[in-house]
C-alpha cells in the first residue's frame, strides 16, 4: 500500500482531513513516501491549533514508533527507514529554512507551514525587538500611582502592572477572574492622561463582541469613580470594538482595511480576553499598528487559548516565571515602593520585563467555593476539587450524572436558570431589558455534538419550553419563534455583526426582528432573513462563552472520557460565573480532565532564546 494509499484511509478514519491529504500530495510526489507524510501532518496539525510540528515528534523508522502521534508512526510504515529528517526536508525544493517562497519552513527543528511560519515570525520581533523602553519622569510618575494606587502592605501588584504599562511600548497584564484587570487599566489610563501634555488617541478592543461590550461597561465605570478633570475624562475612550471592526474587515475578504501600508489612527490600544486572539489575527493586529503606538494586552494566561492556531498569550506569560530583569526590578521598585525580586540572567529580556501576573481576586472570597474549586482546577489539585464538591458551600451546586434522571435535572434547571427572562419576553418588555436578562444564565457544554454537546441540548431544552408553553413553537418546518436566541458563526462586517454574537428573536408589529447589544452598549436589531450563518444558543460551548459572564453558569461536562475536556477548559468554564456554579458532571470524568492539559504546539516561547537577532 503506498503513501497515497494510507494518507486515504486516514481521510476515510477522520485521522487527515481531505484538505490535509490533498496539499501532500501537492508537495511531494508518490516517490517521495516521508514528504508526503510530513506535509500531511503539518497541515492537519495547524487545523488543529498547533502552528509547528516539532521534528523530534516526527518517527525515524517503522521500528521505533512513535508514541506522541500513532497516525505518524502508522502512516509512516511505508517510508524509508531510517529518516533524517532534517536532512530529507531540506533536499525538498518545497522546503526552505530562510526568505524564500517555498509552502514548508524549516525553522529551529521545527517544520510549519509558510503562514505560520511568518505569523509567529512577525509576533516574536514585534515582542522581542519593538518593546522599547518610554521616556518617563519616574519620580513624576511615582506620585501620580501614589495617588491612584493607595498604600498597602503587601506588594500591590495591580500599582506593579500600571508602572510596567507606563514604562514600556508593549505591556502585557494577566490574572484570573476578579484579580482587578479593569480596575488596573483605567487608573493606568488615568495616570497616562496626567502625565501627558499632547491628546491621546486611545482606543479599546476584544476579540468578539460580547467581550467588547463587557469591556466598554466595565472600564466605563471605573473611568468615572477616577478624579479626573472634565476635559481629562472626555480624552479616554467611551466604547470598545471588536478586533474586525478595528482593523476594519471588508465583506467577502480575508483582507482588512488597515496594514502595514494603511496603518490605524492611534497612540495607545488596548486589548482585552487576549488569551482568545489566535496567532494570525495577532500577526495582522501588530501589522496594522503604527510604529509610535503603545499597547497593553489583558487576559489571562490560564484560559483556554484561540480555537484557531496559537496561544500567543500562554506562551508569552510563560516568561512571568522567569522575573525581571535585575534592573528592570529595580525601576519597578523604585516608582511603586514596593521591593521586587529581580530573576536570574538576561534571557528572555525583552519579554521579561513587559509582563506583570495579577495574583489576588478580589471577585472571590476565601468562603467563595467558585474561587476555591477554580484554584484547584487551576492546580491539578484532585484532592482540592473533591473538598470542594463535598463543602457545603452556596456558590456551587454539583451533579454527578450517574443516573439518567440527572440529565432530567439539567433540562429542568436550566429552564429554571432562564425563569427570569421567559417573564420578560412574556411582559412584553424591553429589547434591552430581555438581552440583560438573558444574560444572567447560560448553559455551557464542552462539546458541540450528542445529547450532552450544545446541539443536544439545545433540542432537548427546546422542546421542554414548547411542551410547557413558555414559548411558543414555530410553524411546522420554521426555525423563528419570539424568545428565539441565535449566536452569530460567521463575521458580517457589513451589519456589524461578528462570531459568538448573542440575539434574541422578538415579535414586533413589524414581525420577528432579532436584537443584539453592540460594543458602545447600543442595541440594534435585524430581519431574520439578512442575518449571517447563526445556531440556537439557549446552550453554549465553553469556547464561545469566553469574554462573558453571568451570574449563573451551568456547565455540563459528557458522561465519558473526551480529549477536548481539559484542565483549561473546566477552569474557563467555572470562572465565568460570578455568583453560582451549577456543576453536572462524573466526579471521576472531572477529575481526569483536570489532569489533562490543552497542547498548543508552537515555537513563539523559543524565539526569545535566541542569541542570533535575525532569527
Amino acid at each position: 500500500m503506498t503513501m497515497m494509499d494510507r494518507l486515504q484511509e486516514a481521510v476515510a478514519s477522520r485521522g487527515l482531513r481531505a484538505l490535509d491529504a490533498q496539499f501532500a500530495m501537492m508537495i511531494a510526489g508518490e516517490q517521495q513516501p516521508a514528504l508526503m507524510l510530513a506535509a500531511a501532518l503539518v497541515s492537519r496539525d495547524a487545523g488543529e491549533g498547533h502552528v509547528c510540528v516539532p521534528l523530534g515528534r516526527l518517527p525515524v523508522s517503522p521500528d521505533e514508533p512513535h508514541p506522541a502521534d500513532p497516525l505518524a508512526a502508522a502512516l509512516f510504515e511505508v517510508a524509508d527507514p531510517p529518516v533524517d529528517w532534517q536532512q530529507l526536508l531540506l533536499a525538498s525544493p518545497a522546503v526552505s529554512q530562510g526568505e524564500e517562497a517555498t509552502p514548508l519552513k524549516l525553522h529551529a527543528g521545527r517544520l510549519y507551514l509558510n503562514r505560520m511560519w511568518q505569523y509567529e515570525r512577525s509576533v516574536a520581533h514585534f515582542f522581542r525587538d519593538g518593546n522599547r523602553p518610554l521616556p518617563v519622569d519616574a519620580g513624576a510618575l511615582g506620585e501620580v500611582l501614589d495617588t491612584l494606587f493607595p498604600r498597602q502592605a503587601t506588594t500591590d501588584w495591580q500599582k506593579v502592572a500600571a508602572a510596567v504599562a507606563l514604562t514600556r511600548r508593549i505591556a502585557v497584564i494577566s490574572g484570573g477572574p476578579g484579580t482587578g484587570k479593569t480596575t488596573t487599566v483605567a487608573k493606568l489610563l488615568a495616570a497616562m492622561v496626567q502625565l501627558t501634555t499632547d491628546p491621546l488617541r486611545i482606543r479599546l478592543a476584544a476579540p468578539t463582541g460580547k467581550a467588547a461590550a463587557r469591556l466598554t461597561e466595565s472600564l466605563g465605570g471605573a473611568l468615572r469613580q477616577l478624579p479626573l478633570s472634565e476635559a481629562q475624562k472626555a480624552s479616554l475612550p467611551s466604547e470598545a470594538s471588536t478586533l474586525h471592526r478595528l482593523l476594519g474587515a471588508q465583506p467577502g475578504s480575508q483582507r482588512f482595511r488597515y496594514h502595514e501600508s494603511n496603518p490605524l489612527h492611534l497612540d495607545v490600544l488596548v486589548v482585552d480576553e487576549a488569551s482568545m486572539v489566535d496567532l494570525p489575527m495577532m500577526a495582522k493586529l501588530i501589522a496594522a499598528l503604527p510604529d509610535h503606538a503603545r499597547v497593553i494586552f489583558l487576559g489571562d494566561r490560564d484560559q483556554l487559548a484561540s480555537v484557531e492556531a496559537g496561544a500567543v498569550l500562554g506562551d508569552i506569560c510563560a516568561w512571568g516565571a522567569a522575573g525581571y530583569t535585575a534592573e528592570r526590578a529595580a525601576e519597578l521598585a523604585a516608582i511603586t515602593g514596593y521591593p521586587l525580586a529581580a530573576g536570574d540572567g538576561e534571557q528572555g529580556a525583552a519579554l521579561r520585563d513587559c509582563l506583570c501576573l495579577l495574583r489576588q481576586s478580589y471577585r472571590f472570597g476565601s468562603d467563595s467555593g467558585i474561587g476555591r474549586l477554580a484554584s484547584a482546577v487551576n492546580q491539578s489539585d484532585s484532592a482540592g476539587v473533591r473538598q470542594v464538591l463535598a463543602g457545603d458551600y452556596p456558590d456551587i451546586r454539583h451533579w454527578p450524572l450517574q443516573e439518567s434522571a440527572d440529565y432530567q435535572q439539567i433540562i429542568q434547571q436550566a429552564v429554571e436558570g432562564y425563569q427570569h427572562f421567559l417573564e420578560c419576553l412574556s411582559a412584553g418588555a424591553h429589547p434591552d431589558a430581555v438581552l440583560a436578562a438573558f444574560g444572567q444564565f447560560r448553559l455551557l457544554c464542552a462539546l458541540r455534538d450528542g445529547p450532552f454537546g450544545v446541539s443536544g441540548l439545545n433540542e432537548r431544552l427546546e422542546q421542554a419550553l414548547f411542551r410547557r408553553q413558555l414559548l411558543r413553537s414555530p410553524a411546522a418546518g420554521g426555525r423563528w419563534y419570539h424568545g428565539r436566541p441565535i449566536m452569530i458563526s460567521r463575521n458580517d462586517s457589513a451589519l456589524g455583526l461578528f462570531n459568538g454574537d448573542i440575539g434574541i428573536t422578538l415579535a414586533g408589529e413589524s414581525g420577528l426582528r432579532v436584537w443584539f447589544r453592540m460594543p458602545d452598549g447600543a442595541i440594534k436589531s435585524v430581519l431574520p432573513g439578512r442575518l449571517p450563518d447563526h445556531e440556537t444558543a439557549w446552550a453554549m460551548t465553553v469556547h464561545k462563552s469566553q469574554g462573558s459572564e453571568f451570574d449563573h453558569a451551568a456547565l455540563v461536562l459528557p458522561d465519558r472520557p473526551v480529549p477536548v475536556v481539559s484542565r483549561e477548559l473546566v477552569y474557563t468554564a467555572i470562572t465565568r460565573a460570578k455568583g453560582l456554579l451549577s456543576l453536572y458532571s462524573d466526579p471521576r470524568l472531572l477529575i481526569r480532565a483536570i489532569q489533562s492539559s490543552t497542547e498548543r504546539r508552537s515555537g513563539l516561547g523559543a524565539w526569545f532564546q535566541a542569541t542570533d537577532p535575525a532569527a
